[in-house]
């Protein structure tokens, strides 16, 4: 029988790809047989991935359109087509609500939301071109969304609203272009073992927090990028417009 997921020859971008959850899908992308685009602002952290005919790396603030379009048009020069985008790029600003400024507002949701939205443009412009000179291929999208999307965030409000308008992203997306074969879809994490979440994974967090996840433990980058990769593929053909919680139980819906 042969592998359930694979990627093989198929160009994936995936931003804020220099540490945690963004790096494990580079690395898995390339295990599986696809080109990784990593997109990161760090550097230095970019040039700490291995090198190799199956990377690309490249720098610069996602939030910015000119950057954004300048990428994709490198991308397609290098590997022909983009068949795959990972919305994994994001950063936390957290404050009460009364007490948040406009700044920390606006810097959250101009990566999150405003990033995500550039990119899904301007990837959907190329996959939408491939579809229409006859590749049946189409391509996925996938927005990395949070419980804290779904459910809120004590001290987030930016985040929480940052992640919950990425799944209305998914689903607009999904009905627009199914059409062509794209599809694009969400996935939540909850509590995932990466710097991001250090403070909530601290002595003062810690036990309550485990206590509301029915696995009772964190996750591990290396467990949540495999859904991810299994959206990507062929596997999940038929799947578009949904919202995969990837989270131990930490959040429990219909």
């Amino acid at each position: 029988m042969s592998e359930l997921v694979r990627l093989d020859g198929r160009t994936i971008i995936v931003t804020g790809a220099a540490q945690g959850i963004g790096r494990a899908i580079v690395d898995l992308v390339r295990a599986l047989g696809g080109n990784a685009v990593a997109v990161d602002l760090n550097k230095e952290q970019l040039a700490a991935i291995p090198a190799g005919d199956n990377l690309m790396a490249v720098s610069g603030d996602v939030s910015d359109p000119a950057f954004v379009e300048q990428a994709v048009a490198d991308v397609q020069a290098r590997f022909g087509g983009i068949h795959g985008l990972v919305n994994n790029a994001g950063i936390t600003r957290p404050a009460m609500i009364e007490k948040m400024t406009l700044k920390q507002w606006d810097d959250v949701v101009r990566v999150h939301l405003t990033g995500s939205f550039l990119w899904m443009r301007a990837v959907g412009h190329v996959m939408l071109s491939r579809a229409k000179a006859g590749h049946a291929d189409g391509g996925s999208i996938i927005n990395i969304s949070s419980d804290a999307g779904r459910a809120g965030s004590v001290g987030q409000i930016n985040y929480a609203a940052a992640k919950s308008g990425m799944m209305g992203m998914s689903m607009t997306g999904a009905k627009e272009w199914a059409k062509h074969n794209i599809r694009v879809n969400s996935v939540c994490f909850g509590v995932v073992e990466t710097p991001m979440t250090e403070t909530i994974r601290g002595d003062k967090f810690r036990d309550s927090i485990l206590a509301r996840i029915p696995m009772g433990r964190w996750a591990k980058t290396d467990e949540v990028v495999k859904p991810v990769c299994f959206l990507l593929s062929d596997a999940a053909s038929y799947i578009t417009g949904q919202h995969l919680a990837v989270n131990g139980g930490f959040h429990i819906s219909l």
